[in-house]
């Protein structure tokens, strides 16, 4: 159940197209919620409210982030994600 704003959000983090001068809290929201369809296509269960919220918990499998099995694909565009996130300086 991946977002349909995943490929280009991809295509702006492999390019470089979001940079923290144009840093907004739709660029973070946006990273933030292709790192968790990640998390969420491959059984985590989320702990904070807004999570839970957004993608809920009902099949989940993990409770530790550490223990999700992610591709090496899916491990790579987190490391990304998360590496934009800390430039843009995205609240966690």
């Amino acid at each position: 159940m991946r977002s349909l704003c995943l490929p280009l959000l991809a295509a702006a983090l492999l390019s470089g197209g979001i940079s923290a001068a144009s840093a907004s809290p739709q660029a973070c929201a946006e990273l933030w919620t292709a790192r968790n369809e990640i998390y969420k296509a491959q059984g985590y269960c989320f702990r904070t409210q807004r999570a839970i919220a957004a993608f809920g918990n009902a099949g989940c499998q993990y409770d530790n982030i550490e223990d999700v099995p992610l591709s090496a694909n899916d491990r790579r565009a987190v490391a990304d994600i998360v590496r934009q996130e800390r430039n843009l300086r995205c609240p966690r």
